[in-house]
């Protein structure tokens, strides 16, 4: 869903994502993850910085990972990721809720985007990690079509059979009739049947 503003409403993923986090336990870090190389503790780094990255692209403030975002780390994750990433995640949907965010460019990672494409970008971000998160701590992942429908416009443009390179893997061919978040996986190079 896109608000007033231009952006996409980020809350319906961000609130999906924060009923996951109660439910990773310390000896779940070092799950495997659907992101090849990545534990689960990689993916709570990445997600902290993505937050940081996404709410600052929305005040158009500088970019705090101008060379990229580098590789994440479950060694550098925060300690107190457990308190912060819930705030972090409830301060991006309000900047992206903002009039200005979805005006001008945006920069994240070293990629300048229009502001309401990357709007879209850090919405696809949440979406696919949340399924990410979910699957590697074997929860269930709840969201909704209107949500999906956005992200899948997004990787149905970029999704390539060869993948794309800091993206997505190679795409995997679902059923027209699939239910759409196994499309939007499928495209990102993403199987719902994956498991731990």
């Amino acid at each position: 869903m896109i608000d007033s503003n231009g952006s996409p409403d980020l809350e319906p993923a961000a609130r999906a994502l924060k009923a996951l986090l109660p439910g990773v336990t310390d000896d779940q870090l070092a799950n495997a993850t659907p992101c090849a190389g990545w534990t689960v503790g990689d993916l709570l780094d990445h997600l902290m910085g993505l937050t940081l990255a996404f709410r600052t692209a929305a005040e158009k403030g500088p970019d705090p990972a101008p060379n990229g975002p580098g590789d994440p780390s479950a060694d550098r994750l925060d300690f107190q990721w457990r308190g912060r990433l819930p705030v972090q995640l409830d301060e991006l949907v309000a900047a992206w809720r903002e009039p200005a965010a979805g005006t001008g460019e945006a920069a994240v990672g070293g990629v300048r985007l229009p502001a309401d494409i990357m709007g879209v970008v850090a919405l696809d971000e949440l979406v696919v990690h949340g399924w990410d998160l979910a699957s590697a701590t074997e929860q269930p992942y709840d969201i909704d079509d209107q949500t999906l429908d956005t992200v899948h416009r997004l990787v149905s443009q970029q999704a390539s059979s060869d993948g794309t390179p800091g993206l997505f893997g190679p795409s995997i061919t679902q059923p027209a009739d699939a239910p759409l978040l196994d499309r939007v996986l499928g495209l990102t190079g993403r199987k719902r049947e994956w498991t731990p």
